[in-house]
């Protein structure tokens, strides 16, 4: 080798290790490429006389139709406020109530974490990426196959996503299947998720009762009621309808309980296009926002300014088939809508996204997911539900995907954020310089090296080395990439922010399933 190829070999080790020990570097939360809530709402498939057009028909149908099957409770407190009851047993709302409620509804609200560096601030076009789901299943990837998800799968699941930077909430994503008894489900489910992550917990309860009992074991755990009430760390998800236009009791009765226990709600509308919603995608945006105003209707007649999440969640139908196309461009525009629709009122709302209908972590995995999340983002959603692990339409949650999506949100989120365009970034004295006084190209300027880490962002698990790279280093796969990960992420990390004296008095007062055991390493 001669003495030119040696400096030219060494200057290029230079850089790549000066590169390296940039992307080491730890960045403060200010400056990194991407973080929770970054700014969306460049996408907008709704034009203004659209969004005016569909509020018009909301309080039409609202005034006209109304709402079916409301508690007796809810009945008395929603006609308390202004709402008319039918004789055909239907409640009814003026546009002059609706008003009313939007006026007092809270806009500016924190969905708190059990430490300050997790908490949520949903609203405006900020927007927030997590799980969530009621898969009834695990994807076992390795064998290619779907098992019942339990208990403890719960529990492993908030763990990776408290290692997860682009996960930004843990919402319940499955079911317990082994929790047979509703009153274990609920309490379990709630302790199992807490237990996992410090990040904002969201979980949903069958009955009024075990609302309460939780809400009594999430007191224990954040110091006292007064305590608890002051930063409220899990949320209610609540599906306080049942499309079309009827609202599901016991539900209703579930966030009353949880409304005077100081918890924040989601309000859940779920229909599917051309099932329980009507084909039309405006139709369905349209119905999906009538049911939430009504129940921002209820929630503030209970307790005026409460944190609710207009959670305008409709899904899409296979009109060939009835089955659920949760990946679909379909869907990807109809969650869009809806965070026109939320911005329109100016209230923090939230839909699903990523809801992939492929079995596995596979292509069709990763552009239905991509094409979904990425749509939301850009709409400026402010809480992306649904959005990483799930399979099958969503009866199935997988941990490598899990995994797997955290980069690709990571992408997501770069999107959202844009180009921020300056003096500056324009970049007229980088070229002068490069061009009339430097190497003729940008490598190792020293623009470059400040925006390594501060306008790009690179995959964790992702590929991007060149073929010859990739065959030297034996051909490294994604998926068992994401399998090992998993793999040192549960091997490695129990959780100890629920201390072994309070995990002690929670099960001496609770009926706790989850082993202890299996909370702390072997």
């Amino acid at each position: 080798m001669t003495q030119v190829q040696r400096e030219r070999k060494s200057r290029r080790a230079g850089g790549r290790d000066a590169r390296k020990a940039l992307r080491a570097a730890p960045l403060a939360d200010n400056v990194r490429p991407i973080r929770p809530g970054l700014e969306g709402g460049n996408f907008k498939p709704l034009d203004d006389a659209s969004l005016q057009k569909i509020h018009q028909a909301v309080l039409k149908i609202l005034a006209e139709i109304g709402l079916a099957d409301a508690p007796e409770s809810g009945i008395e407190i929603m006609t308390a406020a202004g709402a008319t009851l039918g004789d055909d047993g239907r409640l009814r709302f003026s546009a002059a109530l609706v008003e009313d409620t939007l006026a007092k509804a809270n806009r500016d609200f924190t969905l708190f974490g059990q430490v300050e560096k997790h908490d949520i601030r949903p609203g405006g076009n900020r927007v927030h990426y997590g799980t969530a789901g009621a898969a009834v299943h695990l994807v076992d990837v390795e064998n290619r196959a779907y098992r019942e998800s339990n208990l403890q799968d719960i529990y492993d699941a908030g763990r990776i996503v408290e290692t997860l930077d682009n996960v930004h909430f843990f919402q319940r994503p499955m079911v317990a299947r082994d929790m047979e008894d509703p009153a274990d489900l609920d309490l379990n489910t709630v302790y199992a998720a807490v237990s996992g992550t410090r990040k904002h917990i969201g979980t949903s309860f069958t009955t009024a009762e075990n609302a309460q009992k939780s809400i009594e074991m999430l007191q224990m755990i954040a110091g006292g009621e007064d305590q608890w009430r002051a930063r409220p760390f899990v949320s209610n998800t609540n599906c306080f309808v049942v499309p079309p236009l009827k609202f599901a009791t016991e539900s209703c009765e579930v966030m009353e309980v949880c409304i005077r226990g100081g918890m924040p709600v989601l309000l859940l509308s779920a229909g599917q296009a051309g099932a329980t919603a009507p084909a039309a995608i405006a139709g369905t945006v349209t119905q999906a926002t009538a049911e939430c105003i009504a129940g921002l209707i209820y929630v503030n007649a209970i307790k005026p300014g409460h944190p609710a999440i207009f959670g305008t969640w409709p899904f899409v139908s296979d009109l060939r088939t009835g089955a659920m196309s949760g990946g679909s461009g379909e869907q990807a525009l109809l969650s869009a809508a809806c965070a026109q629709m939320h911005h329109f009122y100016g209230l923090p709302g939230g839909s699903a996204a990523g809801m992939a209908d492929a079995k596995l972590p596979d292509p069709q995995s990763g552009y239905e997911k991509g094409i979904t999340n990425v749509m939301a983002g850009l709409s400026g959603l402010n809480m992306v539900y649904e959005s990483v692990g799930m399979h099958g339409s969503l009866l199935g949650f997988c941990m490598e995907s899990l995994i797997i999506d955290n980069d690709m949100i990571g992408q997501c989120l770069r999107c959202v954020r844009g180009i921020e365009v300056t003096d500056e970034s324009i970049s007229v004295e980088t070229m002068r310089q490069v061009c009339l006084e430097g190497p003729g190209h940008y490598l190792g300027h020293a623009q470059t090296l400040e925006l390594m880490q501060t306008e790009y962002v690179y995959p964790a698990l992702g590929d991007r080395t060149s073929p010859k790279e990739w065959e030297e280093l034996g051909k490294p796969d994604l998926i068992r990439k994401a399998i090992e990960e998993k793999r040192r992420i549960l091997g490695n990390l129990f959780p100890d922010h629920i201390s072994e004296d309070l995990d002690r008095q929670i099960r001496a007062n609770f009926d706790i399933k989850l082993p202890r055991a299996s909370m702390r390493k072997a």
